[in-house]
């Protein structure tokens, strides 16, 4: 196998976050679901925009924001995703670029914008989404780099982007190359909702191997296997795949391999203020751990360690160096 030139290479929405804190009472007369995610048109976006408090704009989507974890740690990254050339579009390039991220895909001249999602956070850090994926749907198998994705020891793909059908055969093809140069596929199946509408493809990847790697919360477990027994559901987990990672918030992980399982504790946290990006960076500690090598616990604790400090502050990018965290905390590379 020729040396990787990448850790991992995440595909993923290119979106910027719009974040505001608000009260339940507004999730109620916007008809939202809590904690939920939900695909929204254009006209939707700007009325949930003029009806919203005040605002940050933080670049997101969830695949970029564990590739920018991992870079964080140290870790070389590369992102694929779509923005138009448009203002929020060059300020999503320029932050994933500046964060030492390699971001080469090419922005779309006309259609829709940028992709957005409106983060709304809630006294208890609990985040409600409502994305518009603009231009972020319109990635398409051609922009899809052969070289570079031969190059990465792993692909990470967040199911959020198997909505669109160009983004889907992107994400095979995507597969099909990696697992020609011997590389690794991981797939995040980012939101529970997301699971109900595609419950059945996602088990195909899984069966069929085009997969090798599954990240999970318990909400997004229990769509999946349509149960609420947490133990039937690991149980038919482990039968469709040899690796898996699922996320219990305050209750750690289970790193569940061909070996058996690990259970990893979470990591102690002061307070928390915005759970947004919580999976994703526990996603770019556990990859970052996965491409240097490491056991099963230690990329566990790599993952706890970055979910725990994305929560303790608005955004989901990290706001200090997850390298210099895990050295004062004896998980140096």
């Amino acid at each position: 196998m020729v040396s990787a030139r990448y850790d991992v290479l995440g595909i993923g929405n290119a979106i910027v976050d719009v974040i505001a804190r608000t009260e339940e009472d507004f999730l109620l007369k916007q008809g939202m679901n809590k904690g939920a995610m939900a695909l929204i048109d254009e006209a939707r976006a700007e009325r949930i925009y003029d009806a919203m408090g005040p605002a940050v704009e933080i670049s997101g989507g969830s695949a970029a924001n564990t590739i920018v974890g991992l870079s964080s740690l140290g870790g070389r990254g590369a992102f694929v995703g779509k923005v138009k050339d448009d203002e929020l579009g060059r300020t999503f390039s320029h932050d994933i670029r500046a964060a030492g991220v390699t971001f080469a895909t090419p922005p779309a001249s006309d259609g829709a914008s940028t992709g957005r999602c409106y983060v709304l956070v809630t006294p208890d850090g609990e985040r409600t989404m409502n994305t518009f994926l603009g231009a972020a749907q319109d990635l398409h198998p051609a922009d899809i780099d052969a070289d570079m994705i031969a190059a990465s020891r792993i692909i990470y793909l967040e199911g959020y982007l198997w909505d669109p059908k160009n983004a889907k055969d992107a994400f095979l093809k995507a597969a099909k190359i990696a697992h020609q140069a011997g590389r690794t596929v991981a797939l995040s199946l980012s939101d529970a909702f997301c699971v109900d509408r595609w419950r059945d493809e996602f088990l195909a990847l899984m069966r069929s191997r085009t997969v090798d790697l599954i990240f999970a919360n318990e909400a997004e477990l229990a769509s999946l296997y349509q149960t609420a027994d947490f133990d039937t559901a690991v149980k038919a987990l482990r039968a469709d795949i040899d690796t898996a990672v699922v996320t219990r918030s305050e209750k750690g992980c289970l790193v569940i391999g061909p070996d058996g399982i690990e259970a990893v504790p979470a990591f102690p946290v002061e307070r928390v203020v915005d759970t947004t990006g919580a999976g994703d960076l526990f996603a770019a500690g556990f990859l970052s751990g996965l491409a240097r090598g490491a056991d099963d616990r230690t990329c566990g604790r790599l993952g706890a360690l970055a979910a725990g400090e994305v929560i303790q502050h608005i955004g989901a990018r990290p706001e200090t160096s997850l390298k210099d965290l895990a050295g004062d905390n004896g998980l140096a590379s």
